[in-house]
């Protein structure tokens, strides 16, 4: 888990423009969904093609938060990346051809592969949870998953992001969450990047501009603020 705060400056440029530091006083617990992030083999497991080694530290957190919002009837939503390859091809020529180096470019396609995703052994899955494929960082780019569907139709307006890695999967999707009108909170401690300084940098980002930032003790009170 990344031991870091958003630095006073961000905060004081964030009360100087809106006057407050969160976004959101409280979370309606109707409306709201967690969604998990590549929290799979390829990200997870020590010696992965991508492996985030701090993803596993966030484990413990992400399970006690979901464990949480299951008894308040909040959906989980697990999105695993996959792509499809075929005939040498894939669906995502530009990523694999150009951003993944050739010395791990077979293992990646290899981990990636459709039919071999699951949430990693560590984390719980509720029986009532979903499992969403994605084939791009944001799973709410248009034609990467039916992700927007799927919380459109469970009435959910709020997103709370958790999952790795912080600066790229999970903030991609938060941007185009904020996009498309939902309502998006970072879960800071359910998120895992790289390094302490690219975590930061995203969870900078977000409060900005994107959404709130929240611990997940700061999720379930904002949750529990409307009963």
């Amino acid at each position: 888990m990344h031991d870091v705060q958003i630095r006073q400056e961000i905060i004081d440029r964030v009360m100087a423009r809106r006057g407050r530091v969160h976004l959101f006083d409280r979370l309606d617990p109707r409306r709201t969904a967690l969604v998990v992030i590549d929290m799979q083999t390829t990200f997870c497991e020590p010696g992965a093609p991508a492996e985030v080694p701090g993803s596993r530290g966030i484990v413990e957190a992400i399970n006690h938060l979901s464990a949480a919002l299951r008894l308040r009837d909040i959906p989980i939503v697990w999105v695993l990346h996959a792509n499809i390859q075929r005939a040498g091809r894939s669906d995502w020529e530009l990523f694999f051809n150009h951003i993944v180096a050739d010395e791990v470019r077979a293992r990646t396609i290899e981990s990636l592969a459709p039919g071999r995703q699951t949430v990693w052994r560590d984390l719980t899955v509720g029986e009532d949870d979903l499992t969403i494929i994605k084939n791009r960082y944001s799973a709410l780019i248009q034609g990467a998953s039916s992700l927007e569907r799927v919380l459109r139709n469970l009435g959910v307006d709020t997103i709370l992001i958790a999952g790795t890695k912080t600066n790229v999967c999970c903030e991609a999707t938060a941007r185009d969450a904020m996009m498309l009108d939902f309502k998006v909170v970072m879960v800071s401690d359910c998120c895992a990047a790289l390094s302490d300084d690219e975590h930061r940098a995203t969870l900078e980002t977000m409060i900005q501009q994107f959404g709130d930032v929240m611990t997940a003790e700061e999720v379930l009170t904002a949750l529990s603020m409307n009963d």
